[in-house]
Formats: C-alpha cells, sequence, structure tokens
C-alpha cells in the first residue's frame, strides 16, 4: 500500500528487494501520466525524484559500481521472482500430494513455473535467495535455490490456503510458520515417531478386532483417517500444555469408538461390554442401548460422550460431546460448552472471559462440513462477541465419500473446507498417510489457536477402508475406489516402512507391536465376559436424577427488597442521555408497586431477572434482538441517545451477586439454540435463556430441539435447565408468526423431561422465572418452555398488583375471577390457556348483564406436565357439570388439543361430554386476511360463550 511521508529525509532507505521494484514500477507510470498513480506516489516522486535502483536486486552501492546491467528490466525480473513466491504460497495448494491412494489425477498447475511469469531458471539462479524469500534457510543460496525449496513445502504432502486470510500479520505468520517447518527443531525426533508409530497400530488394531470379535455389527470405523486419533492426540496436549483447563470435543460417529478409547481413555472393557449385550443388528437399530437395564432410553454406543482428566494432577478436563446421527449439529452445542468453561460468573456485569482457560475442537465430515447450514451458522461465532471463545481446530475427517456419495455430488466446492474461506479461517490440507505432516498441522493449528485466539480448518485427507458401515458393501457404487483401497497399505504399515527406512525401527519392529497390542485387547475382552470390568453404568454424563415433579420453591420476594431494586433499576449516570421517549416509559415504572398500581410483563420480568441475580444466579439471555426485545419490551441494553454509548442496570445493580449476559445473536436458530444448550449443560448453575424474535423462528431450530434440548437426559442423562421464550399468539398477522407450533412441544413432552407453559399474568412470569432459577443445577432441573405473549404484553389484563409479586407463586391453573360463585348452578366448565383465555375474560366482562353463574373458566398455564391434581379438584367442585369445552385459537390438529384431550378425560367427572372450540383442522397456522382472523376468533368465544343459537353452530368450528 502507498504511505505518506511527512519527513524531509530520503525515504528509500525503507524499500529494498521487491518492495523497491514495485516503487520503480510506480515510477515509470508516473512518468509517462502522474495522474495514474496514487497521490502519496506522486508526492513522494515530486519530493525526491527516482528511486535508486540497486537496492531493488538486494546489493550494496559498492556492488552497483562494481557490475553493470541493473536497469528497469533487472528490476522487473526481481518483481516476477516476487510474483512466482507468491503465485506459489497461494496455488501451491493444487498441486500438492495430499490424496492417499491417488483418487484424483493430480493437475499441473502452470502458473508455478518460472516461465509463466517470464523468467528462466538461469535468470532466478542469477537472483540472491534473499531478494525473494526474507527468511531463507542458510543452506538456500540463490533464487532458483529458493523457488525449489518453496515447491517442496507448497506442493508436498501438505498443502496450505492462507491467502483468503485479510490480516497480514496473521498471514505473514503462517506462511513463515509453513517454511519453517521443514528445517527447524519442530520435527519430530525418533522417540516422538516411535511413540506415534505405536499409537497408529493401536488405532488400526482396535478396529480389526472389533471387526473380528464382533462380525457384522455396525461400528463406523476409522480406517483410513487413522491418523485422526493421533492428531487428536497433538491438540490435546497441545492445549494442556498452554494452560487450557478444558478441551471440548465434538463429532459424529465416523471414527468415535476409536477417539473414546484413545483420546478420551475409555476403557476397551467398557466399549466391548456394549457391543456383547447388543441385539441382533437385523433386530434392533439401537444396538448398544443399555440404558434400558438403567432407567432411561440411552443411545447407541457410538453417538455416547466421555470425560477424562489429563497432565499434571489432572490439571485439563477433556469432554466429548454426546451426538445423534445428526453429524453437524454437535458444532454449536460444544462451542457454548467451551464459552461457559471459559467464563467466570461470580461478580456482576457481563461474565469475565479468559480463553486460554478452554479449547474446543470439533470433527467433522467432508461431505457434512459444506452440506450442513450449521456448519456455517457455527463458524460465523467465531468472532462474535457474545459467542467467541478464542478459536475452535476443525477437523475435517476426509475419506471423500458422503455415505454412497462421491465428492462431485455432494458439493459445487474444489474442497469440502472451501466454506471456511469465507470467514478466513486458515486451512491446511493434509495427507492422512503422511503422520510427520499431520503432526505438524496439528502444531500449527495449536499455535496459530493459541496465537491468534481464532479458528482454523485441518483438512485430513484420507480414505474409506470398509462401506459407510461395516453391514454396507461399498464396492457396489465405488467399485474403481474399492480396488484402489484393497491394495493400499495402512497408515501404520507405511509410517513403519518409513521409519525401518531410516533406521528408526527393526524389520520385526512392526509385527512385534502388533502382537503386543493385540495381547491387550485380548485381555480386556476375557476380563470383561468374565465379568470383572465392564459392567460398570454405560453413560459418563449419568448421574442419580430425581423423577418426581418441580416442588414448589419459595419465589416471593419481600415489598421493600422489591422497591430498592426497582428504584437502581431506574438510575443512570448523570452523563447518559436515555431515549426520551423511552425514558418517559421507563420512568412510568417507578410507581408501579404501589397500591392500586400494577406491574407489567416487561418490567415483571426485569424483576425477575435482577431478584434472581441477587440470589447469587447468574444469568445469561441471547438471541434476535434480546437488548430491546421483538416487542419493545425488555430494554435492559440502553444507548445514549447522542453519543451511542450503552449502559445495562443490571450490570451495576447493588444488589447483584451474580453475572448478566445478554447478547443479541446472529440471524441464526439452530446453531445458537446449540450453543445456549451447551453452555448451559456446561455451566449448570447459570439460568440460560434463549428467546425467539417469533416462536415460529425455533423451526429452524428444530433438529436441536428432538435431538438435544428435549431428549438430552433420557438419552445421555444429561442435565440442562434451557429457558425457550417462544412469542406466540393468533393477532392476524398471517400463518408466519401465529403459532409458535406448541404441538410440537408437547408431542416431545414425555418422562417429566420439561415443563411447558403459557402464561396470562405478569405474576406467573415473575414466580415461573424465580422457579425456574431456583432449579438451576438441581438433579430435577429441566428446560423450560414458555409460549410467550405477544400483544397480551401491554394488555392491562395481564398486568400484576404488587401483593401478587410479595405473597405469591407460580400456579398450575388459575381461576377467572367473577365466575363460579355458586358451583351448583355451573353446567359447562371451559379450559383454556394463553391469549385466548384473556379475550374470553374480556367478552364477559363487556356484557355485564348476562347471567354467567351457569359457567367457569380455569386456565391451564402449565400444560406439561398436566397438573391433574388441581383440575380434577376443580371439576369436582361443580355437581351439575353437563359439558367441558378445551378453548384454544390453534386449529384442532395444532395447539394443545390432541395432547390435552386424553388428560382432560381421564380426570372428568363420569359421564362428562368434553368438546374441543377452536379453529378447524388446517395445514396452514393461520389465515392470511385479517377479517377471515377476526370472524374466527370472535366465532371461537361465542361458541364457547354459549352465545350462538344452535348446536349446529356451536360445532362449526369444531370436528
Amino acid at each position: 500500500m502507498a504511505k505518506q511521508f511527512s519527513s524531509t529525509h530520503e525515504p528509500w532507505e525503507k524499500y529494498y528487494g521487491p518492495n523497491l521494484g514495485y516503487v520503480q514500477e510506480q515510477y515509470e507510470r508516473y512518468q509517462e501520466n502522474p495522474e495514474s498513480v496514487e497521490p502519496s506516489y506522486r508526492e513522494l516522486f515530486e519530493r525526491f525524484g527516482a528511486p535508486p535502483q540497486h537496492r531493488a536486486l538486494g546489493l550494496s552501492a559498492s556492488a552497483e559500481t562494481s557490475q553493470t546491467g541493473f536497469d528497469s528490466q533487472s528490476l522487473k525480473k526481481a518483481v516476477a521472482a516476487s510474483k512466482l513466491v507468491w503465485n506459489i504460497r497461494t496455488y501451491g495448494h493444487l498441486a500438492a500430494d495430499i490424496d492417499p491412494i491417488g483418487l484424483d489425477e493430480k493437475p499441473k498447475v502452470s502458473f508455478l513455473e518460472p516461465q509463466e511469469v517470464g523468467l528462466t531458471e538461469q535468470d532466478l539462479a542469477w537472483l540472491p535467495a534473499s531478494l525473494i524469500w526474507d527468511d531463507a534457510p542458510q543452506d538456500v543460496s540463490n533464487g532458483l535455490d529458493a523457488i525449489r525449496r518453496l515447491r517442496e513445502i507448497y506442493t508436498g504432502t501438505t498443502a496450505y490456503e492462507f491467502s483468503h486470510v485479510h490480516d497480514e500479520k496473521e498471514r505473514d505468520w503462517l506462511n513463515q510458520q509453513a517454511e519453517e517447518r521443514q528445517h527447524s527443531a519442530k520435527e519430530l525426533s525418533p522417540e516422538e515417531r516411535k511413540t506415534l508409530l505405536e499409537r497408529l497400530v493401536q488405532v488400526e488394531q482396535f478396529e480389526e478386532f472389533l471387526h473380528k470379535t464382533f462380525v457384522g455389527q455396525k461400528r463406523f470405523s476409522i480406517e483410513g483417517i487413522d491418523m485422526l486419533v493421533p492428531v487428536m492426540d497433538e491438540l490435546v496436549h497441545g492445549f494442556s500444555e498452554a494452560g487450557a483447563e478444558h478441551v471440548l470435543m465434538g463429532m459424529a460417529h465416523r471414527g468415535r469408538l476409536n477417539v473414546l478409547a484413545h483420546v478420551l481413555g475409555k476403557p476397551y472393557g467398557r466399549i466391548f461390554s456394549e457391543f456383547h449385550h447388543a441385539p441382533n443388528k437385523d433386530v434392533m437399530p439401537s444396538e448398544g442401548s443399555m440404558g434400558i437395564n438403567f432407567g432411561w432410553t440411552g443411545d447407541v454406543k457410538y453417538h455416547l460422550g466421555e470425560k477424562r482428566a489429563i497432565g499434571d494432577q489432572g490439571k485439563t478436563r477433556l469432554t466429548l460431546a454426546n451426538n445423534p446421527s445428526h453429524l453437524e449439529y454437535v458444532d454449536p452445542v460444544v462451542e457454548g460448552f467451551a464459552r461457559a468453561a471459559q467464563e467466570d460468573r461470580s461478580v456482576p456485569g457481563y461474565p469475565k472471559q479468559n480463553t486460554n482457560a478452554a479449547a474446543s475442537i470439533l470433527v467433522h465430515g467432508d461431505a457434512a462440513f459444506p452440506g450442513e447450514g450449521v456448519v456455517a451458522e457455527t463458524l460465523n461465532f467465531n468472532q462474535l462477541p457474545g459467542y467467541q471463545n478464542g478459536g475452535t481446530v476443525h477437523i475435517i475427517a476426509n475419506n471423500r465419500l458422503g455415505f454412497t456419495t462421491e465428492s462431485g455430488d455432494s458439493r459445487s466446492t474444489h474442497y469440502a473446507s472451501d466454506l471456511a474461506k469465507g470467514y478466513e479461517i486458515p486451512i491446511v490440507h493434509v495427507n492422512a498417510d503422511d503422520p510427520d505432516a499431520c503432526i505438524a498441522a496439528a502444531r500449527l493449528a495449536c499455535e496459530y489457536r493459541m496465537t491468534f485466539k481464532k479458528d482454523f480448518v485441518i483438512d485430513l485427507v484420507g480414505y474409506r477402508r470398509y462401506g459407510h458401515n461395516e453391514t454396507d458393501d461399498p464396492e457396489t457404487t465405488q467399485p474403481l475406489v474399492y480396488k484402489k483401497v484393497r491394495e493400499h497399505d495402512t497408515a501404520a504399515t507405511v509410517f513403519a516402512k518409513k521409519l525401518h527406512e531410516s533406521g528408526v525401527i527393526g524389520a520385526d519392529g512392526l509385527a512385534e507391536l502388533r502382537g503386543k497390542i493385540n495381547d491387550v485387547f485380548k485381555r480386556e475382552y476375557e476380563e470383561m465376559k468374565s465379568g470383572k470390568q465392564g459392567e460398570s453404568h454405560p453413560f459418563p454424563f449419568a448421574s442419580s436424577i430425581d423423577e418426581t415433579p418441580l416442588e414448589s420453591v419459595g419465589t416471593a420476594v419481600e415489598l421493600g427488597k422489591l422497591r430498592s431494586i426497582n428504584e437502581n433499576l431506574l438510575k443512570r449516570p448523570d452523563t447518559f442521555n436515555t431515549y426520551p421517549k423511552l425514558e418517559r416509559i421507563l420512568q412510568r415504572r417507578l410507581t408501579t408497586l404501589d397500591e392500586g398500581e400494577k406491574v407489567d410483563w416487561g418490567q415483571a420480568e426485569t424483576l425477575a431477572f435482577a431478584t434472581i441475580l441477587s440470589d447469587g444466579t447468574p444469568i445469561r439471555i441471547s438471541g434476535q434482538d434480546v437488548e430491546r426485545a421483538t416487542f419493545a419490551h425488555r430494554n435492559l441494553v440502553l444507548h445514549d441517545a447522542k453519543t451511542g454509548e450503552t449502559f445495562c442496570p443490571l450490570h451495576v445493580l447493588p444488589e447483584a451477586n451474580a453475572s448478566f449476559a445478554i447478547h443479541n445473536s446472529p440471524l441464526s436458530e439452530a446453531s445458537v439454540i446449540g450453543f445456549e444448550y451447551g453452555y448451559n449443560v456446561y455451566s449448570p448453575q447459570t439460568m440460560v435463556i434463549w428467546e425467539a424474535q417469533y416462536g415460529d423462528f425455533a423451526n429452524a431450530g428444530q433438529v436441536l430441539i428432538d435431538q438435544f434440548v428435549l431428549p438430552g437426559r433420557s438419552k445421555w442423562a444429561q442435565k440442562s435447565s434451557l429457558v425457550m421464550l417462544l412469542p406466540h399468539g393468533y393477532e392476524g398477522q398471517g400463518p408466519e408468526h401465529s403459532s409458535a407450533r406448541l404441538e410440537r412441544y408437547l408431542q416431545l413432552a414425555g418422562e417429566n423431561n420439561c415443563t411447558i407453559v403459557t402464561l396470562t399474568s405478569a405474576a406467573q412470569y415473575f414466580h415461573l422465572l424465580r422457579r425456574q432459577a431456583a432449579m438451576t443445577n438441581r438433579e430435577d432441573a429441566k428446560p423450560l418452555i414458555v409460549m410467550s405473549p405477544k400483544s397480551l404484553i401491554r394488555n392491562p389484563r395481564v398486568a400484576s398488583p404488587a401483593v401478587e409479586f410479595t405473597d405469591g407463586v407460580f400456579h398450575a391453573t388459575v381461576e377467572q375471577r367473577g365466575l363460579g360463585e355458586a358451583p351448583d348452578r355451573v353446567t359447562r366448565v371451559l379450559l383454556t390457556g394463553g391469549k385466548i383465555a384473556v379475550e374470553l375474560e374480556d367478552a364477559i366482562e363487556k356484557d355485564p348483564e348476562a347471567d354467567w353463574s351457569w359457567l367457569h373458566i380455569v386456565r391451564v398455564e402449565q400444560l406439561y406436565p398436566f397438573p391433574a391434581r388441581e383440575v380434577s379438584a376443580f371439576l369436582e367442585r361443580f355437581p351439575n357439570l353437563e359439558e367441558i369445552y378445551w378453548v384454544q385459537e390453534e386449529p384442532h390438529n395444532m395447539g394443545a388439543w390432541r395432547y390435552i384431550e386424553p388428560n382432560i378425560r381421564a380426570v372428568a367427572p363420569k359421564g362428562i361430554e368434553v368438546t374441543y372450540t377452536g379453529r378447524p383442522e388446517r395445514s396452514s397456522p393461520a389465515s392470511g386476511y385479517q377479517h377471515i382472523h377476526t370472524f374466527e376468533q370472535q366465532k371461537i368465544i361465542q361458541t364457547a360463550l354459549g352465545q350462538n343459537s344452535s348446536k349446529k353452530n356451536q360445532m362449526s368450528l369444531g370436528r
């Protein structure tokens, strides 16, 4: 780039080599047309004239005196040589030897040749090496040697892609590290190589032992990318030595059993036991599920996680996350693990983050990395304030196949890793049959992450020795590939030959290692069969879980404390300029705790957060626009109207005794839900909340909800108290943004795995949040799904008086005030919840002349677990009851009806009719026309309140 000069001294000492050659070119353009160069260069040439030519060739002034012919043509050759170096560094990867079995014909990359930049080998031999390579090794004497050495580095078994990294400092560091690797002390010692060979043999023989001992059982073997285990070993130990107290890992099932055994140290006997007790593969797909013996469903052995402590006195804790077959969806979960492990939440304000305290490693499939959108969502985290964790090392376990699909059918990019370029993540492709190169890549990744606190990708290029699983015959779809695979030696064999040739091991070294390691497997297997080991609990995350319902906890707060907190929440620094309109809204909160006043939804939430912090429980809340909230009810991060600076009252609240993290999220759902779930699992003492902009946005995160959030405890004994706030309610806004798909969560509810609510008062929300916070880090903690309001947020009927905060608790059911005062006259009961319940109340109050003695209403605020005891006791009060209506806004096949109908029938008095009132069955959640919405809404209310003239009309919106 052009530089500005203010010194009166000649600037040429700042330039030498190709940089001065570039300036010389600019000067030639300047002589032809001064306007063709940048203003800074015009100023330079106007003040100092032509640049000297001798320094462009790296020669001294005396050398120029003794030699002739160093004209602008020579300078252009020097610049061309520099261009060739740039080509090699940038495009050398295209000619690299990274394919172990030669699946693709190696292309000829012409622009790596001297003639492509107008040079001959003689031209290069004449140039000094230092002219084109600043850090050239001592044994590289001239330009030709330099080019040959650089080509050897950049087109060997390691291919480097750094040119997309825009930060020049980082890029120079990366190139320097790559170029020093072959002539520095970073090479493996003979002892390290022998240890590496032993590890490769363990990896290889473990798979062979499983293959022969448990014939026909799936294991998704690592063979073909055997170096994955040593690479992960190297990363783990590198991070541990750098001071990391936690290393968090995630991967799919390819090679997982080997990683569990060797990186996580899961005893061989436990793994053999899981195979030994597995049902036949043709009978049940979930082989290895021993959880049924312990009271939960469990999961297959190649989905399970593990924990381990390594280093001095176990200073570093390793965690491999549980992961279902949805491959990449564990990625954001692990990112959340890492962030949780890095943060100190013990003091008010944002948590204090130490990125050196924890590091994360993600192993991806080559088809899944570009194919699954959650990968891009997760990569997008890497520099976002609320989500970054100081960099993740990504390993693509690249076996060139996705089940039966070849690369040409699974991605539009040259490499599986190309997605990472958009996030400026350095990429190293490495031949999985070159263990030395693989370890060097791992060390480079570790050093980069610790130095720059950013992500790094290792594309470990290998093959797949068997089919997608061991029951599959891959030759039906890849006959040519598998002909090559059958003829190709294993990684251990290839490396052993290399070590034998260099004198590191003897001729029988490999056979001796195989024999010794196989003896270990045989011994462990026999001990497992004899019952000496392997029968321990199969779930590494398991603990005793109390399956009783959530107990009632004290959630009321003394009025004096509430008033003090409320006053402090409204204080601002003297210099802070709150947006005037917002300030007026906030100041109204000052008197809402007084007699005769009421607290609205937004203030109730803020008071709940404040009191939870005062109890010492940290809070993290994220989602799209959560700082203000989609409906502008929260406003917990204020923006100075004049300076744009921000201020969060909860960060300086005198009563706070824990951190409060609030982050607007990227426009993602799957990755953010996964991140918050992971954060909560790894920091169970933290109240973690995710809010959807609209409830239906959670649709895009359904895999995380289906596979992690709601069944995680049952499958893996993995505890979470994640809160999901899903705005829900029919207000004529069309099919989108009406329904949070309540029915989906009710369908996933079972085994007391969550709490699902639809609330109608600010006080209920206050107590619910406080109850959930009290449950964090308890064995009976579970996720909370809140169908949160939209228009109800500011509806006066939802606001609550102070007494309901100071004396109340959360109620699973709430009776409609003013009804049912003469129980023997009640013939119809409406069970309902959410916005429609408030509209029913409004309709009744608008008709004060009517006789409502025949009707009573109860709001089922907690849908799951269904409050059977409360509902049953309520219904028993009415001796002349004839009918029970379930009233909802949602269509018949959506909402709570199909879940709640059998629950209502189970507690209804014998012979009482149970009827549905709501919208008819639909394929789309709501109408896109306001007038139709209004008509339907009125019809539901009229039917429920008996305001229609005939039974036929009453049922017109029913079945």
